[in-house]
């Protein structure tokens, strides 16, 4: 799947600092299935920004990809953003509370119904 994204930075000190937030949003938005419920938190301390993001808990595989992969991608998007705002900035992707989202539960196979498969 290949996003085009066209990034309009504003050079202005008073609105910039927003913009890695606002960023972040709309590329997280773009990528899950239930956009509504994305939030991210922008804290600024002596380390830089952390950007806090929370998903749906169905949605976190979407956001942290195969191994990481889409992670590690909107983690460098997001450094880039910052760089460009003199700023560091990280991600902090918030696991849902509870864990993982339950999986489609399976059915029990026994020896019994392998050996009455009919072909």
């Amino acid at each position: 799947m290949k996003i085009r994204l066209r990034i309009k930075l504003r050079r202005d000190k008073a609105m910039a600092k927003d913009n890695d937030k606002e960023f972040l949003e709309y590329i997280v938005k773009e990528l899950v299935d239930n956009p509504k419920d994305v939030k991210v938190e922008r804290k600024v301390d002596e380390m830089g920004v952390l950007l806090s993001l929370k998903v749906n808990p169905e949605d976190m595989g979407q956001i942290i990809g195969r191994e990481g992969s889409t992670a590690k991608a909107i983690r460098n998007l997001v450094r880039i953003v910052g760089l460009k705002n003199h700023a560091r900035v990280n991600l902090k992707i918030e696991e849902p509370e509870g864990g993982r989202a339950p999986r489609a539960e399976r059915k029990e196979v026994s020896s019994d119904d392998i050996d009455n498969i009919s072909l």
